[in-house]
Protein backbone atom coordinates (compact mmCIF):
# COMPACT_ATOMS: atom_id res chain seq x y z
CA UNK A 1 0.00 0.00 0.00
CA UNK A 2 2.28 2.33 0.88
CA UNK A 3 4.50 1.22 -2.07
CA UNK A 4 2.01 2.28 -4.66
CA UNK A 5 1.17 5.55 -2.62
CA UNK A 6 5.35 6.86 -3.27
CA UNK A 7 5.33 5.27 -6.51
CA UNK A 8 2.31 7.76 -7.38
CA UNK A 9 4.08 10.83 -6.44
CA UNK A 10 6.99 9.69 -8.06
CA UNK A 11 5.08 9.10 -11.39
CA UNK A 12 3.51 12.88 -10.69
CA UNK A 13 6.97 14.88 -9.88
CA UNK A 14 8.10 12.92 -13.24
CA UNK A 15 5.45 13.96 -15.36
CA UNK A 16 5.58 17.65 -13.71
CA UNK A 17 9.42 17.63 -14.47
CA UNK A 18 9.26 16.03 -18.08
CA UNK A 19 6.68 19.07 -18.25
CA UNK A 20 8.20 21.75 -17.27
CA UNK A 21 11.43 21.09 -19.33
CA UNK A 22 9.46 20.91 -22.32
CA UNK A 23 7.86 23.93 -21.94
CA UNK A 24 11.50 25.79 -21.11
CA UNK A 25 12.84 24.04 -24.39
CA UNK A 26 10.13 25.40 -26.71
CA UNK A 27 9.84 28.72 -25.03
CA UNK A 28 13.35 29.56 -26.19
CA UNK A 29 11.83 29.29 -29.36
CA UNK A 30 8.79 31.39 -28.41
CA UNK A 31 6.44 28.93 -29.13
CA UNK A 32 5.07 28.44 -25.53
CA UNK A 33 2.70 31.13 -25.12
CA UNK A 34 1.18 33.69 -26.84
CA UNK A 35 -1.52 33.85 -29.68
CA UNK A 36 0.57 31.00 -31.65
CA UNK A 37 0.96 28.20 -29.31
CA UNK A 38 2.70 24.73 -30.24
CA UNK A 39 3.22 23.70 -26.44
CA UNK A 40 5.22 20.08 -27.56
CA UNK A 41 4.61 19.75 -23.48
CA UNK A 42 0.48 19.35 -24.19
CA UNK A 43 1.66 16.17 -26.04
CA UNK A 44 2.17 14.53 -22.28
CA UNK A 45 -1.55 14.81 -21.47
CA UNK A 46 -2.25 11.55 -23.23
CA UNK A 47 -0.30 10.24 -20.27
CA UNK A 48 -3.59 9.89 -17.89
CA UNK A 49 -4.58 7.54 -20.69
CA UNK A 50 -1.97 5.25 -18.80
CA UNK A 51 -2.16 6.67 -15.14
CA UNK A 52 -4.15 8.76 -12.79
CA UNK A 53 -0.42 10.10 -11.51
CA UNK A 54 -0.13 11.89 -14.83
CA UNK A 55 -3.21 13.97 -13.62
CA UNK A 56 -1.50 15.93 -10.69
CA UNK A 57 1.69 16.07 -12.61
CA UNK A 58 0.53 17.64 -15.64
CA UNK A 59 -1.20 20.18 -13.23
CA UNK A 60 1.76 20.88 -11.10
CA UNK A 61 3.90 20.96 -15.00
CA UNK A 62 1.72 23.35 -16.36
CA UNK A 63 1.89 25.44 -13.22
CA UNK A 64 5.87 25.61 -12.73
CA UNK A 65 6.10 25.77 -16.28
CA UNK A 66 3.40 29.30 -16.50
CA UNK A 67 5.37 30.54 -13.05
CA UNK A 68 8.91 29.64 -15.08
CA UNK A 69 8.38 31.25 -18.07
CA UNK A 70 6.98 34.33 -16.68
CA UNK A 71 3.17 34.09 -17.72
CA UNK A 72 0.63 36.66 -16.63
CA UNK A 73 -0.98 35.36 -13.16
CA UNK A 74 -4.26 34.91 -15.33
CA UNK A 75 -2.36 32.46 -17.33
CA UNK A 76 -0.73 30.43 -14.51
CA UNK A 77 -3.75 29.77 -12.72
CA UNK A 78 -6.33 29.37 -15.70
CA UNK A 79 -3.88 27.75 -18.21
CA UNK A 80 -3.23 25.53 -15.47
CA UNK A 81 -6.57 24.68 -14.53
CA UNK A 82 -7.48 24.21 -18.96
CA UNK A 83 -4.32 21.42 -18.36
CA UNK A 84 -5.84 20.17 -15.04
CA UNK A 85 -9.45 19.69 -17.00
CA UNK A 86 -7.50 18.17 -20.03
CA UNK A 87 -5.77 15.41 -18.29
CA UNK A 88 -8.87 14.45 -16.33
CA UNK A 89 -10.87 14.18 -19.54
CA UNK A 90 -8.48 12.37 -20.72
CA UNK A 91 -8.87 10.05 -18.01
CA UNK A 92 -12.18 10.04 -17.97
CA UNK A 93 -11.79 8.96 -21.88
CA UNK A 94 -8.83 6.61 -21.59
CA UNK A 95 -11.19 3.55 -23.28
CA UNK A 96 -11.55 5.43 -26.12
CA UNK A 97 -7.63 5.38 -28.00
CA UNK A 98 -8.74 8.79 -29.71
CA UNK A 99 -11.57 10.43 -28.12
CA UNK A 100 -8.72 11.01 -25.26
CA UNK A 101 -6.31 13.08 -27.13
CA UNK A 102 -9.00 15.73 -27.64
CA UNK A 103 -10.02 16.36 -24.18
CA UNK A 104 -7.40 18.64 -23.74
CA UNK A 105 -7.62 20.30 -27.22
CA UNK A 106 -11.34 21.76 -26.35
CA UNK A 107 -10.59 22.36 -22.56
CA UNK A 108 -7.60 24.59 -23.99
CA UNK A 109 -9.83 25.90 -26.96
CA UNK A 110 -12.92 26.83 -24.58
CA UNK A 111 -10.16 28.85 -22.06
CA UNK A 112 -7.20 30.00 -23.21
CA UNK A 113 -8.38 32.26 -25.61
CA UNK A 114 -10.30 34.24 -22.73
CA UNK A 115 -6.85 34.77 -20.96
CA UNK A 116 -5.10 36.06 -23.97
CA UNK A 117 -8.09 38.63 -24.61
CA UNK A 118 -8.89 39.46 -21.06
CA UNK A 119 -5.27 38.16 -19.21
CA UNK A 120 -2.93 39.96 -21.70
CA UNK A 121 -5.54 42.59 -23.18
CA UNK A 122 -4.59 41.11 -26.86
CA UNK A 123 -7.35 42.23 -29.38
CA UNK A 124 -7.57 41.38 -33.17
CA UNK A 125 -9.74 43.92 -34.53
CA UNK A 126 -11.40 43.92 -38.05
CA UNK A 127 -13.97 45.97 -39.34
CA UNK A 128 -14.58 47.75 -36.50
CA UNK A 129 -15.49 44.37 -34.38
CA UNK A 130 -13.00 42.10 -31.64
CA UNK A 131 -12.44 39.04 -33.60
CA UNK A 132 -9.77 37.84 -30.77
CA UNK A 133 -11.66 35.32 -29.57
CA UNK A 134 -12.34 33.55 -31.93
CA UNK A 135 -9.13 33.81 -33.89
CA UNK A 136 -7.25 32.76 -30.96
CA UNK A 137 -10.01 29.48 -30.75
CA UNK A 138 -8.56 28.57 -34.21
CA UNK A 139 -4.98 29.56 -33.77
CA UNK A 140 -4.38 28.09 -29.76
CA UNK A 141 -6.57 25.37 -31.43
CA UNK A 142 -4.04 24.84 -34.54
CA UNK A 143 -1.68 24.27 -31.87
CA UNK A 144 -3.28 21.68 -29.48
CA UNK A 145 -4.14 19.49 -32.05
CA UNK A 146 -0.70 19.64 -33.32
CA UNK A 147 0.66 19.23 -30.11
CA UNK A 148 -2.31 16.62 -28.31
CA UNK A 149 -3.48 14.85 -30.89
CA UNK A 150 -0.65 14.10 -33.50
CA UNK A 151 2.54 14.00 -31.05
CA UNK A 152 0.31 12.93 -28.66
CA UNK A 153 -1.14 10.04 -30.46
CA UNK A 154 2.37 8.99 -31.25
CA UNK A 155 3.38 9.33 -28.05
CA UNK A 156 0.30 7.14 -26.79
CA UNK A 157 1.07 4.61 -29.23
CA UNK A 158 4.90 4.23 -28.79
CA UNK A 159 3.88 3.93 -24.42
CA UNK A 160 1.47 1.79 -25.23
CA UNK A 161 4.27 -0.76 -26.41
CA UNK A 162 6.29 -0.40 -22.94
CA UNK A 163 3.32 0.30 -20.85
CA UNK A 164 3.47 -2.35 -18.58
CA UNK A 165 7.38 -1.64 -17.70
CA UNK A 166 7.02 2.19 -17.20
CA UNK A 167 3.52 2.18 -15.64
CA UNK A 168 3.96 -1.33 -13.74
CA UNK A 169 2.17 -1.10 -10.43
CA UNK A 170 4.34 -1.72 -7.21
CA UNK A 171 2.64 -3.31 -4.08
Amino acid sequence: MRNSKVQFIVHAAMIAAIYVVLTYFISAFNLASGAIQVRISEALTILPYFTPAAIPGLFVGCLLANLLTGAAIYDVIFGSLATLLGAVGTYLLRKHKFLCTLAPVVSNIIIIPLVLRYGYGLTMEYGGRDWSIPFYMLTVGAGEIICCCVLGTILLNALAKVRNVIFKKED
